[in-house]
């Protein structure tokens, strides 16, 4: 029963609040929000968790959804599998939830499939920063991909790379489901044109062990190397892999941060590499949507530089709003996965997601960029 001090002597309304209380507003709205705030992908995780606060701030400036405030819930699971699930059954452990948001890793999202913790909470899972397949095919109904998948990345790279003349293609790549992901879109684009990968040099997760796979790699003359690696490996390869004399194209699936790399690698290393993206280019303010971002993180994280990261969670966090709204001033965890299926063909503002009973895909949308000589990213 829900008493206000201000009507504690009011047995009338008291009886009609106990009678009513749940069918009045939600004082707010509790996202949950596991990311890798420590560990190899640290930065990665800060610029995820900036995307999603910014809008939520704008949001709540604004009044709130239906009247009721967001409050965005975030914990660190340093990247670790375990501490992901841990930490994700905890958060669904409080009734408040309404839905996830942004979480990062594909074996770290897998695992919730895996052991059945989202089928147990029976949450949306809504802009998960992983595009791999596994999370995707076969169907499931509780993760919402605002990105494109790890195969359709790779498919455009291969393209692109088999356009230029280029057939001898490596793989260097994180070895767990999220490197193996990307290993296996990167042979299935090369397959479909009757080539072979040249070689495939994996690397332990949560390191930047790479010197076997540098090697590995340099022996086997390819053309150009297609890297699904996270920030810190990257950097390495690219540096060890340049400083012994390796002159092949070098491309990454869109998880690294351009600015990352150029810090870790020097600019000497990371010049020319070619990075997919997943989303638009955040840095012209051509769309209506990367002018909103740009406009409310100078307003709300004014510290903070235009990244592709932040921008992505920026859209998925207009996605899961949306879905907020629909869902009524009543909003509950079902409520709201009804609510993602009815935004068949939502424009957020030049970039369009959909979503339907039958579809968790919201968008296919690949470009390559490229590190320039001066550290800038390029379309």
């Amino acid at each position: 029963m829900k008493t206000f001090k201000t009507w504690g002597s009011n047995m009338l309304a008291t009886l009609v609040l106990c009678c009513v209380g749940s069918l009045a507003p939600a004082a707010e709205l509790v996202i949950g929000q596991v990311a890798p705030l420590s560990g190899v992908l640290a930065s990665t995780g800060h610029q995820m968790v900036v995307g999603g606060q910014i809008y939520f701030d704008a949001i709540n400036a604004q009044g709130g959804i239906h009247g009721a405030k967001i409050r965005h819930e975030v914990v660190d699971d340093g990247y670790k599998v375990s501490e992901t699930v841990r930490l994700t059954r905890e958060m669904l452990a409080q009734p408040e939830v309404v839905a996830l948001f942004g979480f990062a890793g594909t074996a770290n999202v897998t695992q919730l499939l895996t052991d059945g913790v989202l089928d147990v909470g029976g949450a949306a899972l809504v802009a998960p920063y992983t595009g791999g397949e596994s999370l995707r095919n076969p169907f499931n109904p509780w993760i919402f991909h605002v990105r494109a998948g790890y195969a359709d990345e790779a498919e455009h790279m291969v393209q692109q790379l088999t356009t230029l003349g280029m057939k001898r293609i490596a793989v260097m790549y994180q070895d767990d489901g999220f490197g193996k992901a990307g290993l296996l879109g990167v042979t299935n684009a090369l397959a479909k044109r009757s080539l072979n990968l040249s070689v495939a040099a994996g690397y332990e997760r949560n390191t930047d062990k790479v010197e076997e796979a540098v090697k590995k790699i340099k022996a086997s003359d390819a053309q150009a190397i297609i890297m699904v690696s996270v920030n810190k490996s990257t950097a390495a390869f690219m540096r060890l892999y340049r400083e012994s004399g390796g002159g092949a194209q070098m491309y990454n699936i869109s998880v690294v941060d351009p600015a990352e790399l150029v810090k870790l690698a020097g600019i000497k290393n990371a010049h020319g590499l070619g990075i997919s993206q997943v989303v638009p280019y955040p840095y012209m303010a051509n769309l209506p949507v990367v002018r909103e971002y740009q406009t409310l993180l100078k307003k709300y994280a004014p510290k903070e530089l235009i990244n592709y990261t932040s921008f992505e969670e920026f859209v998925g966090a207009k996605v899961l709003v949306e879905a907020l709204r629909r869902a009524g001033p009543n909003p509950t965890r079902a409520k709201v996965v009804k609510a993602l299926e009815s935004m068949g063909s939502y424009d957020t503002g030049g970039i369009t997601v959909g979503y339907s009973p039958s579809n968790r895909i919201g968008s296919r949308y690949v470009e390559v960029t490229v590190i320039g000589s001066t550290g800038k990213l390029l379309k």
